[in-house]
């Protein structure tokens, strides 16, 4: 039967995993995972030839180049549409019976490989395979089928075009219309992993090729030989689910690859997808325009979250900042001299805040803080800081934990680690809650050699009667500096600082978040007699000059001054309250708010289960909307988005009440 028919291995390779980038390309001893499959299946008794289904040309330039270089066959066809790539590749090649191994599994058997095609000719199937009920160990996945059933699912691919994805998928989901065979091993190995996914998969796969020395023809019985005598070695990649890359999206994928590389996966707590939905959020974008994002699987999103942790006010891209940050792009970012934007950015803010007399920039809120720590320690001698909200990662903020593991629990996230933190830090800083007048008090009593109070002027509640005036008036008769930490409450419901709006100084504030609209920039305002201390410490960063920042900074004033967008954000943010809680009600809900006017936080009646808002969020997210219980107004949230949203709500709502 051999005679009449060609039997071809089409190895569908390329170089662009999401998890693993060139993986193909890598070494296993002296060889490229690509040249291992092609000498290993050259040993085959059945093969006529053994091509490389890739990518185009510029998709795929250094594995064509080297596939050229051992003298492989090759067909460029369509990197996404795979099965048009695979099918255009055997009709090229006029096959007649494939051979469909992937390029992620180097050490497939030959001698299995030889005795599946046996088997295949001798049935005369129109399919057969060994990963329908997996027995054998992942890596040694093996599907031969008809150039017939090939043009069929080709064809079903036309019309479907969630199946051009996948060579097989259409085959092996209509066993009524082919001739299916499973073949299995004597002994189920198939928890072994034998694949190339993922770091762990190389290491596992580099170990095993070390074992076997110069051998690159040892078999798939040799593997289990192996495993048998040194199980240890195959535990490194046994963590990992058998298919895995079928069953999660390109942001986990792309997740799982960055915490091989990045501790933790990424820079901000507040963006790790286990504080949303796990497997299920999406994690990275390609674009954000307005209020809208668009993920790496380019499925688009309105953002009723963080829009950027509350950096853009003005929404996602806005044109009118983004020209003149393309201007400066132009003409230079950062030289050997100092931008003159710096002065213009210093006297705007300096002018909407009177009582400052001085101004200095970082890019960051917590770069910010320290600063302002450091200058009021240099200002009065004293080391101790009294604190109440959130204040970024340094040093001096996390060592409010060595004396108790809770007391930062309250201002912002429970069990922060201070690991790393200098122990002798411990009683350095001290906190007290907001609203806690009685508390600020006894510790303002009890110690004498205190630098700063820095706080937040609000974050989820309004400060009670004279609480801020009765701060005031006790730092300003005790020495103390009033530092007040306006990185998130800034220009959200004024023009300039939120202490504006109580009509109480301080001699220290901080802005970010929203002052760049999402390009980095911080400010930290103050009193000359504080500020001037700079010249009694050393406070400096090369990426402090950068012109961007502050180029960012002018203009998002310049615009919202125009828009008055602090009023803008405050209706919407009124009008979001006030129709959530229309609707809850309703519907039998009961729902209660925090935070400010344009940053809505709620959460649900204490009896509702604890998973309940996460269940809402994932139907959210399922009609493309990014949700869970905070909103961060923008002025790009139209009443028409916004709407849409509370409709949204409403009908989730409904379902969840049948």
């Amino acid at each position: 039967m051999k005679k009449n028919k060609k039997i071809h291995a089409i190895i569908q390779a390329r170089e662009g995993s999401v998890r693993l980038p060139n993986k193909v390309l890598r070494k296993l001893g002296k060889n490229s995972v690509v040249e291992l499959i092609n000498k290993r299946l050259k040993k085959s008794k059945y093969l006529d030839e053994i091509i490389f289904a890739i990518p185009k040309e510029g998709k795929a330039q250094k594995l064509k180049k080297h596939l050229v270089s051992i003298k492989a066959p090759i067909y460029e066809g369509s990197e996404y549409d795979v099965i048009d790539r695979y099918y255009k590749c055997a009709k090229s090649y006029s096959s007649d019976i494939v051979v469909r191994i992937t390029a992620d599994c180097p050490f497939v058997d030959y001698k299995l490989v030889d005795s599946f095609i046996n088997k295949f000719l001798k049935i005369r199937c129109d399919y057969l395979s060994n990963t329908l009920v997996p027995t054998f160990p992942d890596g040694m996945d093996i599907e031969i089928f008809t150039k017939q059933s090939l043009k069929k699912a080709w064809d079903y691919s036309r019309k479907h075009e969630g199946y051009r994805e996948h060579v097989t998928t259409y085959i092996k989901e209509n066993k009524v219309n082919f001739n299916i065979i499973n073949v299995e091993s004597k002994k189920n190995y198939s928890f072994l992993r034998l694949t190339l996914d993922e770091e762990n998969d190389y290491k596992l796969l580099k170990k095993v090729q070390i074992l076997f020395k110069s051998n690159i023809y040892f078999t798939y019985e040799d593997i289990i030989k192996l495993y048998m005598k040194n199980k240890k070695i195959f535990k490194i990649n046994s963590h990992i689910k058998r298919d895995e890359g079928s069953i999660i999206n390109n942001n986990q994928k792309f997740w799982k690859r960055a915490k091989n590389s990045i501790p933790e996966g990424n820079m901000l707590l507040s963006k790790r997808p286990n504080f949303y939905l796990t497997n299920k959020w999406p994690i990275y974008f390609n674009k954000a325009k307005g209020c809208k994002i668009w993920d790496i699987d380019n499925k688009s999103y309105l953002d009723f979250s963080l829009m950027g942790v509350g950096t853009n006010i003005l929404g996602y891209a806005n044109n009118t900042i983004d020209k003149q940050i393309k201007k400066v792009i132009e003409d230079g970012n950062i030289c050997t001299l100092n931008n003159k934007e710096d002065v213009y950015l210093a006297e705007k803010l300096i002018d909407l805040h009177p009582w400052s007399e001085a101004c200095k920039f970082a890019r960051t809120g917590g770069e910010a803080n320290s600063i302002a720590i450091r200058l009021a320690r240099a200002s009065t001698g004293n080391d101790k800081i009294l604190a109440c909200g959130y204040h970024g990662w340094h040093d001096w903020y996390l060592a409010a934990n060595l004396s108790n593991k809770n007391n930062l629990n309250n201002h912002l996230s429970k069990n922060l680690k201070v690991s790393g933190v200098p122990k002798k830090l411990k009683d350095s800083i001290l906190t007290f809650e907001f609203n806690d007048l009685k508390k600020f008090k006894n510790l303002v009593n009890k110690n004498n050699d205190i630098a700063a109070v820095i706080m937040e002027v609000k974050r989820d509640v309004d400060p009670n009667k004279n609480f801020l005036k009765e701060i005031r008036k006790i730092t300003k008769k005790k020495g103390i500096v009033l530092i007040f930490d306006e990185c998130t409450s800034g220009f959200r419901e004024n023009f300039g600082g939120l202490h504006l709006k109580y009509k109480i100084n301080p001699d220290m504030a901080m802005f970010g978040k929203a002052l760049g609209n999402g390009y980095p920039i911080t400010a930290i305002l103050g009193k000359k007699d504080v500020m001037n201390s700079i010249g009694k410490t050393f406070i400096s960063s090369t990426y402090w000059t950068d012109r961007i920042g502050p180029t960012a900074g002018i203009a998002t004033l310049n615009e919202m001054e125009r828009l008055e967008s602090w009023k803008l954000i405050t209706d919407k943010g009124n009008y979001l309250r006030s129709n959530l809680s229309k609707i809850t009600k309703m519907n039998g809900f009961s729902i209660k708010f925090s935070g400010l006017k344009s940053i809505i936080k709620f959460n649900f009646d204490k009896n509702i289960e604890k998973d309940f808002v996460n269940h809402i969020s994932n139907l959210f997210l399922k009609r493309g909307i990014l949700s869970k219980n905070s909103i961060y107004v923008s002025t790009s949230h139209t009443k028409k988005i916004i709407d849409r949203y509370l409709d949204n709500f409403n009908q989730i709502l409904i379902g969840l009440n049948k």
